[in-house]
This record gives C-alpha cells, sequence and structure tokens, in this order.
C-alpha cells in the first residue's frame, strides 16, 4: 500500500512538473496553445519526469523534486492543473485574501509561535472540519464552483488516505499556495495604489 502510495504521489508530481512548464511556455508563447496540444506536452512531460533518464540519476527526476519541495496540497495541484482550461475562471480576490490570512496566522503558530498549534487540528478536529466545509459553502455563494468542488475533492482525498499524511492542512494548503495567495493580494494592492497614484497625477490642479 506505501509503495502505491509513493507511485501516486510521484505520478501526480511529474503531472503537476509538466504542467507549470506548459504554462511557462503559454506565458512566453504569442499564441495560445491548443488543448490537445496541452495534453500531448503534459504526457511527453510527464513522462520525462517519471521515468528514469539514466545520465547519474538512479531516481527519476520527479523524485529528486520531490525532494527538495515535498508533497502538494491537492488545492495546489488543482488549481495548477485547471488553469491550462480555456474557460477556467480564475480565483476571486476574496479566496487569495482568506488564503493569505489564513497563511500568515497558520505557518508562525504551527511552527510554534504561540500557545496555539493549529496542525494538530487537522487530525479530525470537528471543529476544524466544519470551518473547511462552511469555507466552502462560502466559495459557493461567491459563485466559485471551482473552490466548492477542489476543497471536496481535497477531503475525500484526506478521508481515503491518498498521500501519506494524515492531516486535513497537508490537503488544503502548502507553501506554494500561501505564497502565491500572497503574492498575487500584494499585486493587487500595488496596482490598485499604482492606479490611483497615477489618477492623481494626470488630473492634479495645474
Amino acid at each position: 500500500m506505501n509503495h502505491l502510495m509513493q507511485i501516486f504521489a510521484l505520478v501526480e508530481l511529474s503531472i503537476t512538473c509538466a504542467v507549470v512548464m506548459t504554462l511557462l511556455l503559454q506565458k512566453t508563447s504569442s499564441q495560445e496553445l491548443s488543448l490537445i496540444t496541452k495534453v500531448i506536452m503534459i504526457l511527453l512531460l510527464g513522462n520525462l519526469f517519471f521515468w528514469p533518464l539514466g545520465l547519474g540519476m538512479e531516481l527519476p527526476l520527479v523524485a529528486y523534486v520531490r525532494g527538495v519541495i515535498g508533497d502538494l496540497s491537492i488545492v495546489t495541484m488543482l488549481l495548477l492543473w485547471t488553469s491550462l482550461l480555456s474557460g477556467n475562471k480564475p480565483a476571486p480576490l476574496a479566496y487569495k485574501v482568506s488564503v493569505a490570512c489564513i497563511a500568515i496566522v497558520f505557518y508562525p503558530l504551527a511552527l510554534g509561535f504561540g500557545m496555539i498549534d493549529p496542525y494538530a487540528w487537522g487530525y479530525g478536529s470537528i471543529l476544524f472540519f466544519i470551518a473547511v466545509l462552511l469555507f466552502a459553502v462560502v466559495c459557493g455563494l461567491a459563485n466559485w464552483s471551482k473552490g466548492v468542488w477542489m476543497i471536496a475533492i481535497a477531503i475525500l482525498a484526506w478521508a481515503a488516505h491518498w498521500h501519506e499524511s494524515a492531516n486535513l492542512w497537508d490537503y488544503l494548503l502548502d507553501p506554494f499556495l500561501a505564497i502565491w495567495a500572497l503574492m498575487a493580494v500584494f499585486g493587487v494592492f500595488y496596482k490598485r495604489r499604482r492606479d490611483k497614484a497615477r489618477s492623481g497625477y494626470f488630473f492634479r490642479p495645474g
């Protein structure tokens, strides 16, 4: 069973690495890549990461990537995978702000800066589980259905022990998701402040 979990984790991360590389290529390309092209690239790059290539490496390339970054949360992987879809609706600012606020509070406390350890809540706390469900309901009320099913899949994966971790936090949040949310929120507020400054410059009395 543990061997299968290791294989699943490597397959997931191989696909994620392939998706990230495809997204980078899409950003640098002047034309929109078709869905078929994206799928072919993911299959080729995913295999490149998953199978050992030799060259002095005893393990697949993705194993070394996993050794550096660890396992990503289900939510992060789904956000990345679905970002390749042409009709993908970006995450609303409210979600990014929520994740950023949670991360700012969660990680210092989880690292021991305080008397409360929120990470322990992920080991079956009913109140924490209810809070996660309420967060999903809020995503639904905000008309962001993707957030609802991402959280639902993360909960199902946690219940099925899909990853090695038995902590619900590891299926919902990881440092990369937190950094993404913080950078997105900072970028939005920076853009608004810059636009406001430019507006004040162009329209101030002469």
